[in-house]
């Protein structure tokens, strides 16, 4: 586990996410309606839910920035305003918190988790490429590891998935899970990201145990983990990053629920003592 025990201080960590609401520059942005006070607000309310739901850290990201930007041309006021969510949420929890930029915006994030004082990023693709609803997504894995080391950040986490949801990967498909999951490990990942094919939907346990044999880093599952699931597929990995599990409805686009978190935590904890 190394350096994502550091971070996490247990065994199996679940991150839940923080969904800001349309960012400026995003076309769904309402500055009347949903600006950056209320924003935050809400961003602040559903972190403390999830801490004292039990999780053992939160991610922060634009999920709401939809259609999403390739990174080259994600702009500095995503940037600013992304930084200032995640610095929020830094100084509401006392749990980790991490940084995500759609799509596949790793070298913001990583601006916006130096800045913000964040643990880690999430990186789409961090080696290889893939077809996304954005178009081409290029590897931003040689990017991530320069910046880490330009700004003195090496302390901050790349958890970076294979074969990531939301895209074809038929580009390289004669490179397999595992064989992804190698590149990573080459290329100065610091975790595994397994995943399904589309928000809320689980990855395989053939999948995640493939990987798991290739790499000698941590496998994270990246989305589909649920209460009727988490003994399976957990037990197979080393720790999950959730999002819709934890909202009304089992669907991102909704509140933060506490019973739901609680519930599914209290899960988490009777694996890791058993």
């Amino acid at each position: 586990m190394g350096k994502l025990k550091d971070v996490f201080k247990v065994d199996k960590p679940i991150i839940g996410m923080v969904h800001l609401r349309p960012l400026p520059g995003s076309p769904k942005y309402d500055p009347v309606n949903m600006g950056m006070d209320k924003i935050i607000s809400i961003a602040l309310e559903e972190a403390a839910m999830l801490e004292q739901a039990g999780v053992d850290g939160v991610q922060v990201e634009n999920m709401w920035d939809i259609p999403y930007l390739r990174s080259e041309d994600i702009g500095y006021e995503t940037a600013a305003a992304l930084a200032v969510g995640i610095h929020a949420v830094r100084n509401k929890v006392s749990i980790p918190v991490g940084a995500e930029c759609h799509m596949n915006g790793a070298d913001c994030a990583l601006a916006c988790a130096v800045a913000a004082g964040a643990s880690w990023i999430r990186v789409f693709e961090g080696c290889n490429a893939f077809v996304s609803q954005s178009g081409f997504i290029n590897a931003m894995g040689a990017n991530v590891s320069r910046m880490r080391s330009r700004l003195k950040a090496d302390q901050i986490l790349a958890l970076c998935d294979v074969n990531v949801k939301h895209g074809s990967h038929y580009i390289i498909h004669d490179r397999s899970v595992a064989e992804q999951a190698m590149d990573i490990e080459s290329q100065d990942g610091d975790a595994v990201i397994v995943t399904g094919f589309d928000t809320g939907t689980p990855p395989s346990v053939e999948n995640i145990s493939k990987c798991k044999k290739s790499t000698s880093l941590p496998i994270l599952i990246g989305s589909g983990l649920n209460s009727s699931n988490v003994n399976e597929l957990l037990t197979a990995a080393d720790g999950a990053i959730i999002g819709s599990w934890f909202k009304e409805g089992n669907n991102w686009k909704n509140p933060v629920s506490y019973d739901r978190t609680k519930e599914f935590m209290d899960k988490v904890i009777a694996l890791r003592q058993a």
